[in-house]
């Protein structure tokens, strides 16, 4: 296993390569006037958190290729879906209306905007998120238990989960006739949010992973603080706010569809509207 010092050392190196990179993406974003690539670079520095501990740590211990395959993978799948989201559909319309307040109501530039609302916290959060597959990777020598099997298991289900989701979201809103409908079939029926709950899984998992390994106990503040992001912190609350006044029969999907972990769904309200004529 590093030394302490050389531990930290590590993750300096890890940090300041965030700060950095999100340094240069608030330039670009200032520069183009959109920020809404931002969601699809929170998944793909974290893959690239992986693969820089991994260059620095060196060696091909399986517990290292098992954080980092799954993490890759988690990645790179939903990096590249926002990605595409992005350029198909162009500018956040949570991130415009963000933008266009501070302006209005704070005067603020779009740069200084950006970069108080958007980017400031994005290298920290990434950073303390990241930490199983940057402390899991340390001391990795140790043959894989049951643990780290168990926490492999859970991490290829969320990105399945995820997956299987995001699929399921993006060709309901293709279809010309859901138009103004809610979804409420396929994994949507028993939960509001499958792309958080599958991140969760991810992130849990890998963190059972690293929890084998010398140091994975301390990477317990990542998997907590995406909890709390996705719960408490994302877009979804004020998303969902917005549906419940603009998408007929919202509110009733919202208060019998539990909201992160599937289950199944409660009876509809005694003479709501049943989005989408019902299940």
């Amino acid at each position: 296993m590093l030394p302490i010092p050389d531990v930290l050392t590590l993750l300096a190196i890890n940090f300041a390569l965030c700060v950095a990179g999100f340094v240069a993406l608030w330039l670009v974003g200032s520069a183009i006037r959109d920020v809404s690539f931002i969601d699809s670079v929170w998944a793909l520095g974290m893959g690239a958190l992986a693969l820089t501990t991994w260059a620095q740590v060196g060696g091909r211990e399986p517990r290292q290729i098992l954080l980092i395959a799954l993490c890759v993978a988690w990645a790179v799948r939903l990096g590249l879906h926002l990605l595409l989201r992005w350029r198909a559909h162009g500018p956040d319309r949570r991130y415009v209306r963000m933008m266009d307040k501070a302006k209005a109501e704070r005067g603020w530039s779009y740069p200084y905007a950006s970069l108080r609302l958007v980017f400031l916290l994005q290298a920290p959060l990434m950073w303390v998120v990241a930490l199983p597959v940057q402390l899991g990777q340390i001391g990795a020598s140790a043959p894989i238990g049951p643990l780290a099997w168990a926490g492999a298991a859970i991490a290829a289900l969320g990105i399945a989960f995820e997956t299987i989701g995001d699929l399921q979201i993006t060709a309901f809103k293709k279809d010309p006739a859901n138009a103004g409908k809610v979804l409420d079939r396929g994994l949507w029926r028993y939960t509001r949010h499958p792309n958080y709950f599958g991140d969760i899984l991810a992130w849990l998992g890998l963190f059972l992973i690293a929890l084998e390994g010398p140091l994975g106990v301390w990477a317990l503040p990542g998997p907590l603080l995406l909890i709390f992001l996705l719960t408490r912190w994302s877009g979804g609350v004020t998303y969902e706010r917005r549906l419940t006044k603009t998408r007929p029969g919202y509110d009733d999907y919202q208060r019998r569809t539990s909201a992160l972990i599937p289950w199944p769904p409660k009876p509809a309200s005694a003479g709501g509207p049943m989005p989408n004529g019902g299940a």
